[in-house]
């Protein structure tokens, strides 16, 4: 229970269909970084207050669980080093595999609990034919969170609930105001959930130990300006590239000798790529056919995805598409059900 609104509506319908429902906030910060300026009160006394408040209203037990030290290693080490070596993460996908349904998860099944359940927008169901359980998108395509969850394995699958699936957000709103529940106005959260006002850039500053500047150049190899670091960007990126005459675009990073390509807008077009550490939820074929998405809100795209032996595919979009960048996660869809996804290398 984050103190927001669909994880609170979310419990009072797992009570409805007369679940044993326990609220568990996570803390995920220390006290002493929760009043720095460049984080965002994500464990603040506001949301553990709103959280709790609703498990009175709701009558159910609630408590706070710390997960400091897990939280730091499995998602903010992450995250800053994949920005270290020019790749841009998604630590929200990291949290829900290692943290929400790893650590969460663990303990919650030490405790007697069958399941854990989140206000996510996507549908976990059990499918007879290929004896697997899968994730589909949810009724809300709007706030389809089925992305976000790709990379969970079948024995957490089997012990998650996504009481939200099935509605629209505005249904969700409407419901907590009926139970009078006082997040139903509560804003979405947005970005990253660490970082205040999405200012990563200062959040890596504080939190990597160096960071070298080096050469802007073009796709020939020739020197076009200096960059403060490669930490500071991501492919597609406009701003922060200096006076060029032109509007100019990252198009890659190279870690290697700390260059940054950029180039103009139809550079970033591709139809090929490579992803690796893959997940499949439904068992796959050497060639598949399906709709990938190489970010949140990109829009699923045609595509083949053909396999190797290494856990690896080589994903060939049959149009191209603007910016994949290396870092992010490509997901597999069949009609509305994720067929399994990996994250982007080159």
């Amino acid at each position: 229970m984050s103190g927001g609104v669909d994880s609170s509506v979310a419990a009072a319908l797992l009570l409805k269909k007369r679940y044993e429902v326990i609220g568990i906030t996570l803390k995920l910060w220390p006290k002493s970084l929760c009043g720095q300026k460049h984080l965002r009160s994500c464990c603040s006394l506001e949301d553990i207050e709103d959280a709790r408040k609703v498990a009175q209203q709701l009558n159910i037990p609630y408590y706070v669980l710390n997960i400091e030290k897990e939280f730091e290693k499995e998602v903010i080490d992450y995250f800053c080093q994949d920005y270290a070596q020019g790749r841009t993460p998604n630590p929200c996908i990291v949290c829900n595999q290692k943290i929400k349904f790893g650590t969460l998860l663990k303990k919650a099944l030490e405790l007697g609990a069958s399941y854990v359940a989140t206000g996510h927008y996507a549908q976990v169901e059990f499918n007879k034919k290929i004896k697997r359980f899968i994730i589909k998108e949810g009724k809300d395509k709007t706030k389809d969170q089925s992305y976000v969850l790709f990379s969970l394995n079948q024995n957490q699958l089997t012990h998650c609930l996504f009481p939200l699936g099935n509605y629209l957000k505005r249904d969700i709103r409407r419901l907590a105001l009926k139970l009078g529940l006082k997040p139903h106005q509560k804003p979405d959260s947005q970005e990253i959930c660490f970082v205040l006002n999405n200012d990563y850039h200062k959040f890596l500053k504080e939190k990597l130990k160096t960071i070298k500047s080096g050469y802007f150049i073009d796709q020939t190899g020739k020197i076009l300006g200096t960059h403060p670091g490669i930490c500071f960007y991501t492919v597609g990126q406009r701003k922060g590239l200096g006076a060029l005459g032109k509007a100019m675009y990252v198009i890659s990073l190279n870690s290697f000798d700390n260059t940054i390509t950029i180039g103009e807008e139809k550079d970033l077009a591709r139809k090929e790529f490579l992803v690796s550490n893959l997940n499949w939820i439904v068992k796959p074929q050497k060639k598949i056919e399906a709709r990938v998405k190489i970010r949140y809100n990109h829009p699923k795209a045609k595509a083949v995805i053909y396999l190797n032996d290494r856990n690896k595919a080589k994903v060939s979009f049959l149009a191209a598409q603007k910016a994949i960048t290396p870092g992010q996660a490509a997901v597999f869809y069949k009609n509305d059900t994720v067929i399994g996804g990996g994250w982007i290398e080159k």
